[in-house]
């Protein structure tokens, strides 16, 4: 198994139970998350060496958060305590017709403060195969965006493999700024988790014909980008049928070798928690790239693992590699004995 490098907030989330509104709750659900750190406990689960580099208040939100990473095998040494208070947000669950919302309450976090570069790179990345960050960290603050780049390029000068998600957020950040940081990150990316919708307002590459159908269009999408990065070995993304926000259709997309993949398309009926599947999608397409599986083998794990993630709760999910190999490979829900 490989050694792999992550960089990310730890958050705070907020849920209220389906069926009820922010404003009405009198009650919420607590987990912890970020989306790196969800990245690393699912890759810690099938066993890799992931480490985390943070910084979290030394309270018992931070202790908290630590603790959540330690029970799932994630190395926490990199994760640093400071001033400031833990970032957080709140979910609204959808259910049926309405959906999920989520807002955030990040400002003055002590990862979001960092003002100065406090980890020594000759130790961070001392035997690491793999360095991984999401398009969430460089928007949280202009210091966290040239230090996001500055691993990046750090990684890429040492010969560390790099992984990048693009996972825009509108209401962190505007797509100018996005698209200015990210055309410094993407020279030196070699795995990137993007879609169409990066494609045309993050890279600006024109939109596909409209009589393409939407797997042509994919496909176009990805050699495009490809064109335009052609250090990126890997495009990944899902593509999603919403029937509402209990029921949705999955398929997994890969992109290698100028060859189009997907995976077969899941039915999912009842959704438990879909926050943090795009994260669990990441995990299991690098443990397969990790692994040297072959295309089709790692795009059916990777888009099995999120499907599993539909139905726990909570950002994270940590699986072994048997686990998803035997939800891929079964074709019902009965019980396993």
């Amino acid at each position: 198994m490989s050694k792999v490098l992550t960089l990310g907030e730890l958050l705070l989330r907020y849920s209220t139970t389906k069926g009820e509104q922010l404003s009405h709750a009198a009650a919420l659900h607590l987990h912890y998350g970020g989306s790196e750190a969800n990245v690393a406990i699912g890759l810690s689960g099938f066993g890799h060496d992931v480490t985390l580099v943070s910084k979290i208040p030394d309270n018992p939100f931070g202790q908290g958060s630590l603790y959540q990473l330690k029970r799932y095998g994630v190395n926490t040494d990199q994760v640093h305590f400071g001033e400031g208070r833990m970032g957080s947000y709140f979910v609204e669950t959808g259910a049926g017709p309405r959906a999920t919302s989520v807002v955030y309450d990040r400002k003055s976090s002590t990862f979001s403060l960092l003002e100065t570069n406090e980890w020594d790179y000759d130790h961070l990345f001392e035997d690491v195969s793999l360095f991984h960050v999401s398009g969430i960290t460089p928007a949280l603050s202009p210091f966290l965006a040239q230090l996001t780049i500055d691993f990046v390029k750090e990684a890429k000068k040492r010969g560390v493999l790099v992984s990048f998600d693009s996972n825009y957020r509108g209401k962190l950040w505007g797509l100018p700024e996005a698209a200015k940081v990210f055309a410094q990150i993407l020279p030196d990316v070699d795995y990137c988790s993007m879609g169409a919708l990066d494609a045309v307002n993050i890279l600006g590459i024109e939109a596909a014909n409209r009589e393409l159908s939407e797997e042509e269009a994919l496909a176009y999408y990805y050699q495009k980008m490809q064109e335009k990065y052609p250090n990126i070995e890997v495009f990944y993304s899902t593509r999603r049928e919403v029937v509402s926000s209990d029921e949705n259709y999955l398929t997994g997309t890969l992109w290698l070798n100028e060859t189009y993949y997907t995976s077969k398309k899941y039915h999912i009926p009842y959704i438990v928690d879909r926050i943090g599947g795009g994260d669990a999608f990441s995990a299991g397409v690098l443990h397969g790239l990790l692994e040297g599986k072959d295309a089709q083998e790692i795009i059916d794990f990777a888009t099995g693992n999120t499907v599993l993630k539909h139905t726990v709760a909570g950002d994270a999910l940590s699986l072994t590699e048997k686990e998803v190999e035997l939800f891929v490979q079964s074709d019902s829900s009965k019980i396993n004995r």
